[in-house]
């Protein structure tokens, strides 16, 4: 008799079956990029060009002062060879966790296609001016929701929130282009590890990281499964 589950559910037993066979390519040294992030940008346009459902969304990781982590999904609206970008409300927990610690860690779980990608590393603000042109493409309505949104604060219902938006688009309602809030922006992540994980079969994955030493070189280093 299976046990730890109900009617409705999953039970303990199932999960314990769950398993699925990985017969993907191999990941090798020699097919590599030569930078971790034009890796990443090509393994990114792979995922797109498969359909995979925000292929550009990745668990972002945090700590508080207390080591306590956090995880939450966004999503990654920039690369370059200085780092990932996803943008934030600037007092959100994330943000406090951040400002705290000043490093995060983040995955994309490209899950159809049997890879992911880790990465870890220190955390700054982008400049204002990065901010506000990316804030230029973002659609109105996603605009007022960062006005009235008080990320991660307790709310009384729904109804509050609904109604907060219902204000910010009275108070914009005006203006033709809705400006840069100041508690809004971007945060890059400017990584010294990044692991490229590909599924293959009896769990024998690969896993490949570039990895920044202290001279500021990198090297690629393969991890046992």
């Amino acid at each position: 008799m299976a046990t730890g589950g109900t009617d409705r559910g999953i039970r303990t037993d199932d999960l314990a079956r769950m398993r699925v066979a990985y017969p993907a390519a191999a990941l090798e040294e020699a097919g590599l990029a030569g930078g971790w992030h034009e890796q990443l940008a090509g393994w990114l346009g792979d995922a797109a060009a498969a359909g995979v459902p925000e292929p550009n969304a990745m668990v972002l990781a945090t700590a508080d002062a207390a080591g306590l982590p956090s995880s939450r999904t966004v999503l990654a609206k920039g690369l370059d060879s200085r780092g990932l970008v996803f943008y934030t409300n600037l007092t959100s927990a994330k943000m406090r966790d951040l400002d705290v610690t000043a490093f995060a860690a983040a995955t994309f779980p490209w899950l159809a296609l049997h890879r992911q990608v880790h990465l870890r590393g220190p955390v700054a603000l982008i400049t204002p001016e990065e901010s506000a042109t990316y804030w230029q493409t973002r659609p109105r309505g996603a605009q007022l929701g960062a006005w009235a949104s008080a990320q991660s604060t307790v709310v009384p219902d729904r109804r509050a929130l609904d109604v907060a938006l219902e204000q910010a688009a009275a108070r914009f309602a005006d203006v033709e282009q809705v400006p840069l809030p100041p508690h809004w922006g971007g945060v890059r992540i400017n990584p010294v590890s990044v692991e490229f994980w590909q599924g293959r079969p009896n769990r024998m994955h690969d896993r490949l990281r570039y990895q920044v030493a202290e001279d500021g070189d990198w090297t690629v280093q393969r991890l046992a499964p």
